[in-house]
């Protein structure tokens, strides 16, 4: 019985010694499998590979994704040139254990970007097209956190994004079409361009959320819509543009979207995420559109009790960055009101 097998039928009563006592069993049994000599080779190969994915799926500490990765490359050494697939899913598992290990430096990215590039031509020959569109989704994503150590550019990102889009269509795939065109959106804000094309980068990124929620909506499936039309406002907020003010109030109904998703009982970081997203709008827009030189001292009441409660919600939640973050900007309304009132 593998280690997935035993959490799925877990009592929640059972103490956690005897988890890990079944979860060591397991593997005991598992090891013995893989020495047995009544085993084939690909069903040794799986075992290791499915153990792995026991430590990766659900891991307590860093060094069981470190367990992970060791099973992964044990299996990868057993496949040789007999069992490619096996070989490059393997790999595909040791790259995507590797991504997850928290790491502020470049190394364990380049080793993912590594195994993907060694996986991904076996996958084009042998492997079902999710399992391949999988893959791709998961590379655009090393390459867009190698960006930031210079070390990938963003257009290989993208374009592997764009290839796993060609499997993950919004008819068969929403959750992972949603995802690749928020990562592909979250690429063009983040490129690196000339100040007189800054305006193009964001563009792209506003025109990659609309494309999206074009097929993402509300009822069929809230948390992608949610997820969009909270960037989507991002993007909109921060919009070089003629019109500051018409982008705002596009931000705004966008977070307002958000908002028949996210909530403070059910979603409370996402909530807050999005409350304080759209504090920062308000803050920025005047209470009478026609008439902005009277200022706006409705919208930063209003702004004001949005970062009381993303304050309030991040720090009941240990987020100390966000907290920190919102706290300075309840410090910046509060210098602003006191402005307004002299």
């Amino acid at each position: 019985m593998g280690v997935d097998k035993i959490k799925a039928v877990m009592n929640p009563s059972i103490t956690d010694s005897a988890v890990k006592a079944a979860i060591a069993q397991a593997l005991t049994c598992q090891f013995a499998a893989i020495k047995s000599e009544s085993a084939t080779a690909a069903e040794k190969i799986e075992m290791l590979i499915e153990m792995a994915q026991g430590f990766h799926k659900q891991p307590k500490t860093a060094q069981d994704l470190r367990n992970a990765v060791g099973l992964y490359y044990r299996a990868y050494q057993m496949c040789g040139e007999e069992y490619a697939l096996l070989k490059a899913r393997a790999l595909v598992g040791m790259a995507g254990t590797l991504q997850s290990i928290p790491d502020e430096g470049s190394q364990l990215l380049l080793q993912a970007k590594a195994s993907y590039e060694e996986a991904l031509p076996i996958l084009q020959q042998l492997a079902l097209p999710e399992e391949l569109a999988e893959a791709q989704m998961n590379f655009g994503l090393v390459l867009q956190s190698l960006v930031g150590f210079n070390q990938a550019r963003m257009t290989d990102s993208i374009k592997a994004y764009h290839e796993a889009l060609q499997v993950f269509t919004w008819e068969d795939y929403p959750q992972e079409y949603a995802i690749l065109y928020n990562n592909i959106a979250i690429a063009y804000l983040s490129m690196p361009m000339s100040s007189e094309r800054e305006y193009l980068r964001q563009g792209l990124a506003v025109q990659s959320f609309e494309v999206a929620l074009k097929h993402i909506n509300l009822i069929d499936h809230p948390r992608e819509y949610a997820m969009l039309q909270n960037n989507l406002g991002n993007a909109l907020q921060y919009l070089v543009s003629s019109h500051p003010v018409d982008n705002n109030l596009r931000a705004i109904a966008a977070y307002d979207e958000a908002l028949k998703v996210r909530n403070s009982r059910d979603t409370p970081l996402e909530y807050a995420n999005t409350i304080s997203n759209k504090a920062n709008a308000l803050f920025n827009l005047p209470d009478d559109l026609e008439k902005p030189e009277a200022g706006n001292p409705k919208n930063l009441l209003k702004a004001y009790t949005y970062y009381q409660e993303a304050w309030g919600i991040f720090t009941q939640n240990q987020q100390t960055a966000q907290a920190e973050a919102v706290a300075q900007a309840i410090q910046d309304v509060e210098v602003e009101m006191r402005v307004g009132m002299d």
